[in-house]
């Protein structure tokens, strides 16, 4: 029988037990050859102050696991159960586009949607029919900004070597960026033995953010786009690379059953570069929400700071 996180956390509240994932930054775990998700939560380390305990316990995150750090930097500004390893769905995608670029491919060449792209394990819908011709720029596009999984099944087909050869490449990826609980079986996202951890994940955000095509495709609002001769309208599955209120430099979801809902996104709060990390929420709109949570606890946070100093 599976259990999963929120079952873990379901059992901690029931025995009574403070059950919190260790806070360590970016610390290197044991050394294994393939991550198994965590059943269990360990007990909650010291954090760095008594002001940083006291700010994070006014922020109320529901997303069962969640990381807030400055790009570049090596402290959590927040974190709930941030070294678990989870299943990450379409966050998948990020790492995905990373290998692509990385092999430098001719971007304007076709390629071609065939069956061995259909999704005959979980049933997800596309609009882009067996058969379907695009370019392989158009099935980046729609791999970052829309989710689209047929789009990110042909990129790793068409890889030199084909899919085997390009799922290697992407666990040789994760492992150069130091993402050691981290493991990779197809480039869509689709299987939940796609895992890592919330720490991996804004290692994998931050890297991913050097790409400039990566942060342009992925918080494109909307686009149309030919295929096969028809013009399809796409949306970003984030909804707040849209709002005015945020200023965000790169975004992706993700949703499988056993992943919930994910987010992960580059951005300026608060007058600083953040990577945040949300996953497992449940409901529709826990990660948005989640988000905004942050945004105001960390623009609260920095006003309250600015008063201080001028008193």
């Amino acid at each position: 029988m599976r259990i999963t996180l929120k079952t873990a956390l379901l059992l901690g509240a029931l025995l009574g037990t403070n059950l919190v994932a260790v806070e360590s930054v970016y610390a290197a775990p044991k050394k294994k050859s393939k991550p198994v998700v965590q059943k269990k939560l360990v007990k909650k380390a010291s954090v760095a102050s008594s002001e940083q305990l006291q700010e994070s316990r006014r922020l109320a995150v529901q997303s069962s696991a969640a990381l807030v750090i400055e790009q570049g930097g090596s402290e959590a500004l927040y974190q709930k159960n941030a070294d678990l390893v989870v299943p990450i769905a379409s966050i998948t995608k990020l790492m995905t586009a990373m290998v692509v670029l990385d092999s430098v491919p001719d971007l304007q060449a076709p390629i071609t949607v065939t069956d061995e792209d259909v999704d005959y394990l979980r049933g997800s819908r596309s609009r882009l029919h067996v058969g379907s011709v695009i370019t392989r720029e158009t099935a980046l596009l729609l791999a970052l900004m829309s989710s689209e999984n047929r789009a990110a099944n042909a990129l790793g087909r068409h890889y030199p070597g084909g899919l085997s050869a390009f799922v290697a490449a992407m666990n040789r990826k994760a492992a150069s960026l130091g993402m050691k609980n981290s493991h990779f079986e197809d480039p869509t996202g689709l299987t939940s033995n796609n895992v890592s951890t919330a720490y991996d994940l804004a290692k994998m955000v931050g890297a991913a953010h050097q790409y400039p095509l990566i942060r342009e495709f992925s918080t494109t609002s909307d686009a149309q786009v030919e295929v096969s001769g028809r013009l399809l309208d796409y949306r970003n599955t984030n909804p707040l690379v849209k709002s005015s209120t945020w200023d965000v430099g790169l975004s992706k979801t993700g949703y499988i059953h056993e992943a919930g809902k994910c987010l992960v996104m580059q951005a300026r709060v608060a007058d600083k570069p953040v990577v945040i990390v949300l996953l497992d929420s449940a409901g529709k709109l826990t990660r948005v929400g989640d988000a905004n949570r942050i945004k105001r606890w960390m623009e609260s946070a920095s006003a309250a700071r600015r008063h201080s100093t001028h008193a």
